[in-house]
């Protein structure tokens, strides 16, 4: 890092020139790779998904869930003969769409008891996008008006209730505003935090050339591979947080070197010696995080390791390039153009202070602090345990409007909520199979209809469609999947088998669906789940056990953060799963469930945003005991030397993260609360009370690392020091 300190320090204004004209080049680069985005979804080799794109392909419909039409009148709706029109209208709207209805059937199965309420389900055809491409207002609009005045109509399902949820938008936040909003966030954290118009602006610059020089990578990376659409949120959230993170503990050290009567030129070389060290550290652990996805088999969530590994690479370049590059420009008038009073900003003096008066507690009564931070992680720890990864229940779905209206006129008229999200069954090989199929799953406890329309055969390919009694997404119903995946479609099959032959049967019965196909997904991911986990917990180890000189320091770093990442899912399953304070604040009611990318995601992102403030606490412990050679002495100055500094770096991203709660979509809620809530729980109970008590309690043992292991890591060895061998006896 030397090296590198006097390579910038010769050729700073070069190396600002080279960044200045690849941030425009970037800029260019985040509008020209908004048109190549990967907006599909898909699970390869999943019954359900493959069963769907199979139906695509026969039938043109599949992939979208149903738009579903709902009709109300005083007397026998099935009488009134002009909601056929009305049924075509709508479809008109999405041309090549799959329909059935009583209309179209003949079928009780869409009318309610009373007879004053039916239904039709509406098929859009194609593939379904990220953005999505049905026109839902368009077929409502042409509902409403084709509706006859006896009659009154809704449109709903899962696509309506998701749009009625987030306002109308199903886009959520856009890439620019979500940044703005961050950085105006972060603009005004720093202010409190350095006080001068320099030390604000440079966290921010490096944050911009951060973000637009990763989409230009992720341009490049386009034409190699396909990149998902979710890098782009990727991009703008952990580039802002992880650049500002390593500009902060990039300045406070230089201004630290500083204040300490060093010139530029030295205090830029010990900056980027334990400071440009740790953030190369930091960098590692976020990249490995964000990697750590592409072992699922999920095409676009292995696209949002790929491309979400280039964030914190190129975060790490600005920091230790381009960041050096404006401080030795710079120099002391960094502390110029003062913003803020001296007395609020001004970093003090790490023997004095909170922070120190703070150290000085936990070092003289590290196992009460400790058992105060256990408790509160213990409280935490037990929702955060009984998380329930999937799908939002669609009667949970806030908002209001015609598609709320709908849902609520089927549930008064008894329906099943299930046929928001039916099931369908691919015959395959025997279309005049289906009446027979469709009997026999009408049997199925949890079956609340199933019909065999004559219309969807086509060549040697038919379709049944399932309603369950209960909402597809509760678990009841995916009960009813299991069972009808394993056991009740094969016994089918089996029906069809010639006697006594060792050829498979000629009909081939697979249960497709939107909801089957969500739990696929639920299935592939945390099926694979554990291998993520042992991929990060390993590779992180082996890189904090090299950064720290130390076995049990990167031991207590990864037990740490996966306790952190389980108390950031007990406070969303205590708000969102369990309702408290949900529908209060957020306009959502209890769900029974995180939808099922958000604890995925959280992992992805909080692991190795809170493993930074890790890195930065005990690199400095570990510099301050090689200093003096004692603990208490290592966690008395680390901790107030970066206390100030992580939770800083943690209010900014805290902000930057809570924005999101304020999208009206039900899954960016809770994204954003889980990691705005994660973020300051770490960076307060586990670094400012954990962290530092283990570390005294620990002692001499923390800094050991034994000879073999030093020589495997090529690294100085760290032999155990005998007890009492230093002041405070560890």
């Amino acid at each position: 890092m030397t090296a590198l300190a006097r390579l910038v320090l010769r050729r700073r204004r070069a190396i600002v020139f080279l960044w200045l004209a690849l941030t425009l080049i970037g800029a260019y680069s985040a509008n020209a790779v908004s048109k190549r985005w990967l907006e599909q979804f898909s699970i390869p080799g999943y019954s359900a998904y493959e069963a769907n794109q199979r139906t695509l392909k026969v039938f043109g419909t599949g992939e979208n869930a149903p738009l579903v039409v709902v009709f109300h009148s005083d007397g026998d709706v099935t009488k009134v003969s002009a909601i056929k029109g009305a049924i075509a209208a709508a479809v008109n709207q999405n041309p090549g769409s799959r329909v059935s209805s009583y209309f179209s059937t003949g079928n009780n199965a869409y009318v309610s008891k009373d007879r004053h309420t039916t239904f039709a389900e509406l098929y859009p055809p194609g593939n379904q996008g990220f953005n999505g491409n049905v026109k839902i207002k368009q077929a409502r609009a042409a509902l409403k008006k084709a509706t006859p005045p006896s009659v009154t109509s809704y449109l709903t399902g899962r696509d309506a209730l998701q749009e009625a949820s987030s306002g109308g938008d199903n886009n959520g936040p856009s890439v620019l505003l979500e940044a703005v909003i961050g950085g105006l966030g972060a603009l005004v954290i720093l202010l409190f935090v350095f006080g001068t118009v320099p030390a604000v602006l440079i966290p921010i610059g490096i944050a911009i050339s951060s973000i637009l020089n990763t989409f230009t990578l992720i341009y490049l990376l386009t034409y190699i591979t396909s990149v998902s659409l979710i890098v782009q949120f990727l991009v703008a959230l952990v580039g802002l947080g992880v650049a500002i993170d390593y500009s902060l503990l990039m300045i406070f050290r230089f201004r630290e070197e500083l204040a300490n009567g060093e010139d530029t030129e030295t205090a830029l070389i010990e900056t980027m010696r334990h400071a440009g060290r740790s953030v190369i550290v930091s960098g590692s652990t976020v990249a490995i995080g964000l990697l750590s996805m592409v072992i699922l088999p999920i095409p676009v969530i292995r696209s949002i390791g790929i491309g979400g590994m280039l964030i914190p690479a190129v975060s790490v370049l600005t920091s230790i390039t381009l960041l050096p590059a404006l401080l030795a420009m710079l120099g002391p008038r960094i502390n110029r153009l003062r913003v803020m009073p001296r007395r609020i900003v001004e970093r003090q003096d790490p023997t004095t202070g909170f922070w120190h008066r703070w150290a000085m507690i936990v070092v003289r009564r590290p196992i009460p602090v400790a058992i105060v931070g256990i408790a509160i992680v213990a409280i935490l720890l037990v929702p955060g345990l009984q998380i329930n990864p999937a799908e939002a229940q669609l009667k949970d779905y806030p908002g209001n409007g015609d598609a709320i209206n709908g849902r609520a006129a089927l549930a008064r008229a008894g329906i099943s909520p299930g046929v928001m999200k039916p099931y369908v069954v691919l015959i395959e090989g025997a279309p005049k199979a289906a009446p027979l199929v469709a009997d026999q799953l009408r049997m199925e406890p949890g079956v609340a209809g199933a019909v065999a329309p004559q219309a969807w055969r086509k060549r040697s390919a038919a379709l049944v469609e399932v309603f369950p009694k209960s909402d597809s997404a509760s678990s009841s119903s995916s009960h009813l999947i299991s069972r009808l995946q394993h056991e009740d479609l094969p016994s089918l099959e089996s029906r069809f088998a010639v006697p006594d032959s060792a050829t498979p049967s000629p009909v081939q019965l697979t249960l497709g669906g939107v909801s089957p196909e969500d739990r696929d997904f639920v299935h592939a991911v945390y099926g694979k789940f554990p291998y993520v986990l042992a991929f990060v917990i390993l590779l992180t180890f082996v890189l904090l056990m090299r950064a720290f000189r130390s076995i049990l320091l990167p031991l207590k770093a990864v037990v740490l953060n996966l306790v952190s990442l389980g108390a950031a899912y007990g406070i969303i399953v205590f708000i969102f799963q369990w309702g408290h304070g949900s529908d209060a604040i957020w306009g959502v009611p209890a769900t029974g469930a995180i939808i099922s990318w958000i604890p995925l995601m959280i992992f992805a992102f909080l692991y190795g945003l809170s493993m930074d403030y890790e890195v930065f606490m005990l690199t400095r412990m570990r510099e301050e005991y090689d200093e003096a050679g004692d603990t208490a002495t290592a966690v008395e100055l680390g901790l107030a030397r970066t206390g100030k500094l992580v939770t800083s770096a943690a209010l900014v991203l805290m902000f930057a993260f809570f924005v999101l709660s304020s999208s009206p979509g039900v899954d960016i809620k809770q994204f954003g609360i889980g990691l705005a809530a994660g973020i300051i729980f770490d960076a307060t109970v586990i670094r400012t009370l954990l962290v530092p008590s283990l570390v005294r309690l620990f002692g001499r043992w923390n800094w050991w690392l034994p000879h073999p292991v030093a020589r495997v890591l090529r690294v100085p060895a760290a032999p155990l020091r005998p007890a009492g061998a230093a002041a405070g006896g560890r």
